[in-house]
């Protein structure tokens, strides 16, 4: 494992965005630093210079008061608390500072094109504003592009969870021939002759620029794009006008006879799962989904529950991007989804309303609600 540089808690700032109400106490003990060489003043300064000089460039407030701590990260409301973080890869602003950088920089890719923001905006919930997304030299991804709210409680990335940790997903879309297409060899030697990543790098990794810190940083900034604290939280929190009328029949539906539950469960409303509903079944060219992973012939046509969190923001839906809007996805499950021979055996038709319907709308778009680091690190709040 690669030693970190660290530095005193109370001598740097999050850039997560959310007010200081909001954040965790400011009496947190400092941390220790991790055994091995002492960051000079230069590189603490020049660390430091790189989170305001990022707080500054997507217009947040550098100034926002909060010490980042291993498991102490501020957690909206609706969300389980402590934050998932592993042993090998804690939260430092200057870590989390150069991952965002990473993240919107198109350096990454091939012939500097294109971004992981390219694919994953911001104002579409860290997912893709259309069906597939575009990759380098004009090339169309596989798969719809997912948001990264929440990631963070992943138990497993991509439509078909191949893998296991944002810290391995972070360089795959490096690799790949269709989205940034370069090598991740080539990526290193470049950001490494790179003044201001190298001196980044340095500030935070005892061995710079190397492919592990690479992910590590980008899966630190990955981790803070959080979301919670919408209308349905508040309701649930006990503010009962939180929801509309409309919205809260839709909960009960949701909770009931909608069935929705059975797969979009638990706080981040995904069981992390895969399954079948017959999305893209009979088109070509077939996606066999988790089968491609596992082999399995009961995973034929499996994909991976995603969140239903600030999905009113993530159109178009499901694996292929198929369905435009939130009535069409509440249809397609209307009518019991796609008939093939692993469908999965929940699914069914459910006969609901046109009301119920538009109640179901009505409570997947109180699903919006605040999101903490957004690309321009305000914190958002449904209206």
């Amino acid at each position: 494992m690669h030693s970190e540089r660290g530095v005193h808690a109370d001598s740097t700032r999050a850039v997560t965005g959310a007010t200081a109400s909001e954040k965790a106490p400011h009496d947190v003990p400092a941390r220790k630093r991790p055994q091995g060489r002492a960051p000079s003043f230069k590189s603490v300064a020049l660390a430091l210079c790189s989170v305001l000089a990022s707080a500054r460039a997507l217009g947040e407030d550098p100034n926002a008061s909060v010490a980042i701590e291993p498991r102490r990260v501020s957690i909206p409301l609706g969300l389980a608390s402590p934050l998932p973080i592993p042993a090998d890869n804690p939260l430092f602003p200057e870590k989390i500072a150069l991952g965002r950088k990473l993240f919107f920089d198109p350096i990454l890719s091939r012939n500097g094109s294109v971004s992981c923001s390219s694919c994953h905006l911001p104002e579409h919930g860290f997912g893709g504003d259309g069906p597939l997304p575009t990759g380098i030299d004009g090339g169309k991804g596989r798969r719809n592009a997912p948001s990264l709210l929440n990631r963070a409680y992943a138990q497993s990335l991509f439509w078909d969870g191949r893998v296991p940790t944002l810290e391995v997903q972070a360089l795959e879309p490096i690799r790949n021939p269709t989205e940034m297409g370069a090598s991740v060899e080539e990526v290193v030697k470049r950001l490494r002759t790179n003044r201001d990543y190298s001196q980044a790098f340095a500030a935070v990794f005892e061995d710079g620029v190397s492919p592990q810190n690479i992910a590590k940083a980008m899966a630190s900034f990955e981790r803070t794009l959080l979301t919670g604290h919408s209308a349905v939280d508040r309701f649930r929190n006990g503010d009962v006008s939180a929801l509309t009328d409309s919205a809260r029949h839709g909960l009960w539906l949701f909770e009931s006879r909608g069935l929705c539950w059975k797969c979009h469960s638990g706080r981040n409303f995904t069981d992390e799962k895969f399954h079948n509903t017959g999305v893209s079944w009979g088109k070509a060219p077939l996606d066999l989904g988790r089968f491609e992973v596992s082999g399995k012939e009961e995973d034929r046509g499996r994909f991976k529950t995603p969140t239903l969190r600030q999905a009113a923001r993530t159109a178009p839906y499901m694996h292929d991007g198929s369905l435009a809007t939130l009535r069409e996805v509440v249809e397609f499950y209307n009518h019991g989804g796609t008939s093939n021979p692993n469908l999965d055996p929940i699914m069914r038709p459910l006969n609901l309303s046109e009301n119920d319907i538009r109640s179901l709308v009505s409570f997947l778009e109180s699903l919006t609600g605040k999101v903490e680091a957004g690309a321009d690190g305000a914190t958002e709040e449904n209206p």
